[in-house]
């Protein structure tokens, strides 16, 4: 039978989920943390590793949505499989009958006429090895379970884990003002990442919007854990819980930092969305570091200094916008105004970044949430384009 114990044990299989198009970027992630060994699936990464990295990613993971760790992986034939094999767990060994749980995965196997079958098997398995042991049996809580469990069947194969996170790794728990068309944190974190920021450049986001572009980037160049702001997560709630370890995982932590390596800076035309950042820095240690105006993008003058954009203009989607004129003026600043420097822009608009006037030097594609998007680089240099080549630049999309 599976118990917890068994896990605390032996190596265990950690699944870190995250956003379609950012498994490599997690993967590097994971490769600058020390992780080796690394499988790259759909949406997700696995690493084997201890509870010890369960909890100590939780924290330090910038590009990960959710952590899980499998408790089983079996293979069935029939719907009623889903129940034999699930009542083979001890459940009674990872959480108590006092505690709510909820099941939440996603099932694509033809052996089930209803998808949302398995979900209710595998609760009536868990309740029932409550029962069987004399034991009050536990309550579902969908919105705000102590535990979540996730339940994956693809064809025949089903795994279930446990989610350690809980509540999704976007929650950082530094956010307390947004604006109407919010960028989500894991998104902001994995975008910075992806391009290639050296943590020393001078950042700008001129479209900051409620600041999560720009607290990412000093999260990251101050070498503090984005969810340091953070209190609860869900392995906290496990029978195994190991107090000890996570208060010297935590205590190790960087918590400070009064100055950052580079200068930070942005801006937002809306002056409302100016002071939801200046009140989302507030309680950061670098906050004053940070300078936020209320100005267009097209009123940011030339800097002394090389810059590096990343920004997150209206997709004339949620926010109104003329965007074919608002990505022209964007190109026409970065040509004339902002050089040298390295734009990435992030964008669903299809139309937009053709009014650019500048050709991408890498373009991908990934998702905001649930929005596909491109998310794309553009290089403006001083001098000719000979130059600027010969010093190891490449202007060639990819």
């Amino acid at each position: 039978m599976t118990t917890l114990d068994n896990l605390t044990k032996d190596s265990i299989t950690i699944t870190l989920k995250c956003f379609f198009g950012f498994e490599e970027t997690l993967a590097e992630e994971l490769k600058e943390l020390g992780y080796t060994d690394i499988v790259l699936l759909n949406r997700a990464v696995q690493i084997k590793g201890t509870w010890y990295d369960v909890y100590f990613l939780n924290l330090h993971i910038r590009c990960a949505i959710s952590i899980l760790v499998e408790i089983a992986q079996f293979r069935i034939h029939d719907e009623q499989d889903v129940y034999k094999k699930s009542a083979q767990i001890d459940w009674t060994t990872f959480f108590r009958s006092n505690q709510t749980f909820a099941i939440k995965g996603a099932v694509n196997s033809g052996l089930f006429k209803n998808s949302h079958f398995p979900f209710l098997v595998v609760k009536d398995a868990i309740v029932d090895c409550f029962r069987d042991k004399n034991l009050e049996r536990p309550n579902i809580e969908l919105k705000t379970p102590n535990i979540l469990i996730d339940l994956y069947i693809r064809e025949n194969m089903v795994t279930l884990s446990i989610n350690t996170s809980g509540a999704p790794l976007f929650h950082r728990g530094y956010r307390t003002e947004t604006g109407s068309a919010p960028l989500n944190e894991v998104v902001a974190a994995c975008l910075i990442r992806l391009s290639g920021w050296d943590r020393k450049t001078t950042f700008l986001d001129p479209f900051c919007g409620s600041g999560t572009i720009l607290i990412e980037a000093a999260l990251l160049a101050a070498g503090i854990p984005s969810s340091i702001e953070r209190q609860h997560y869900a392995f906290k709630n496990l029978k195994n819980f190991d107090q000890t370890t996570w208060d010297k995982i935590y205590d190790k932590a960087p918590k400070n930092s009064r100055e950052l390596p580079c200068r930070i800076f942005g801006s937002d035309i809306a002056d409302e969305m100016v002071l939801k950042t200046r009140a989302n820095l507030r309680s950061m240690s670098f906050g004053k570091t940070i300078s936020i105006s209320v100005l267009d993008f097209s009123e940011i003058q030339k800097q002394d200094e090389p810059v590096f954009i990343l920004t997150n203009p209206p997709y004339g989607q949620r926010l109104e916008a003329d965007v074919l004129d608002l990505y022209s003026g964007i190109g026409d600043w970065l040509k004339n105004t902002m050089n040298p420097s390295t734009t990435w822009i992030i964008t669903s608009n299809e139309d937009g970044p053709k009014s650019i006037g500048l050709r991408p030097g890498k373009k991908y594609n990934i998702y905001n949430g649930d929005i596909p998007c491109t998310f794309r680089s553009y290089e403006t240099f001083s001098g000719s384009l000979k130059e600027f080549k010969s010093k190891g630049n490449n202007t060639t999309e990819k």
